[in-house]
């Protein structure tokens, strides 16, 4: 009798078993989970290994720094003090603004968020351009400058109420970092956070390799259809962002305009460089100094780098025969899969 019991038995218990293994396995190695949509007037891309699809929580954090950081937000914290309006900047503002201030003063002003009265008046800002002229350049630029604004007893204070702050060079870069933080708090191990072209990544991909990130040709290209690459990076726990006018510039009478503008000379630039892809231990700093490349021009980026061994840098520009070239750090060289 006991014979016939387990042989009817035998068949539940492998089940069991099988199924056991089964939901150890799938515990052990939670899937890649997808999220995509809008944020910042642009596109994201996230991709992370989790058994929860934490879309919602994403966006929901999202949408503070957006409140935040965002000159198109009516309500967020830098509309409020563009305003002139007595505002408490909360920690997602304070981040951005700190940083700002050290990159505006490594780069000697290249980078400075107090371009968004240039930026506006040339048709790249949070405001309709208003037609530019020297007159009216030289009239603005008494407005910018990252001395002209700082933080005193928990608010931001003006030089002039014509000063206006924009964070658009950064704030890609810093949602991607808050997105990672998020991750890093439920403890995935595995992720790459995009937002516009400015990413974090960590761990490995689905295929338990590092992750490949490519680096776009810089080819006039104002609808984003040319995917053509330049090269291929392998990276792991760092943050990466790519600065470049070959997508956003317009031409009038037969001249080009670029929207990166130069707060120095309230023009936009000129030189060689055609793209500036910067790899920093955060997102937010790669973007910045991506940003504050494409302002320096290539010897001093050269220079800067030299100074900050902590930052990778790989540049395409225009040489003296008008031919395309690259300039990559030392440090850069790590991350390629094809040389320059």
């Amino acid at each position: 009798m006991k014979n016939k019991q387990m042989r009817w038995q035998l068949p539940f218990l492998i089940l069991l078993i099988i199924g056991t293994i089964f939901i150890l396995r799938r515990h052990s190695n939670p899937p890649y989970q997808n999220n995509k949509g809008r944020i910042f007037g642009t596109l994201y891309n996230i991709t992370y290994q989790s058994e929860d699809d934490l879309q919602e929580e994403i966006e929901a954090v999202l949408n503070k720094v957006d409140g935040a950081l965002s000159p198109f937000n009516d309500t967020s914290i830098i509309t409020r003090i563009n305003r002139n309006e007595e505002v408490v900047p909360d920690s997602f503002f304070m981040r951005v603004f700190d940083l700002a201030k050290i990159i505006s003063k490594e780069t000697n002003g290249a980078f400075d968020i107090t371009v968004a009265p240039l930026a506006n008046a040339w048709g790249f800002g949070f405001k309709a351009g208003t037609g530019v002229d020297s007159l009216t350049i030289d009239s603005l630029r008494r407005y910018v400058g990252f001395e002209k604004v700082w933080e005193e007893n928990g608010r931001i204070r003006k030089t002039d109420e014509n000063v206006m702050l924009s964070c658009s060079s950064v704030a890609k870069g810093y949602g991607s970092d808050v997105v990672a933080a998020l991750f890093d708090k439920k403890g995935i191990k595995n992720y790459m956070v995009e937002i516009g072209g400015e990413i974090v990544l960590k761990g490995r991909n689905h295929k338990n390799e590092l992750w490949k990130i490519g680096v776009n040709k810089p080819i006039d290209d104002s609808l984003a259809l040319n995917q053509e690459l330049q090269t291929v990076l392998s990276i792991s726990d760092k943050g990466m962002a790519t600065s470049g006018n070959y997508r956003n510039f317009y031409y009038k009478d037969g001249k080009k305009y670029a929207h990166t503008i130069d707060p120095r000379t309230g023009y936009p630039v000129q030189h060689n460089i055609l793209s500036a892809t910067v790899i920093a231990k955060d997102c937010a700093t790669a973007d910045a100094y991506a940003t504050a490349f494409m302002v320096m021009g290539l010897d001093s980026v050269k220079l800067l780098c030299a100074r900050h061994p902590e930052l990778d840098a790989y540049l395409i520009y225009t040489d003296e025969n008008g031919n395309m070239a690259t300039c990559v750090t030392d440090g850069m060289k790590a991350y390629l899969q094809e040389k320059p």
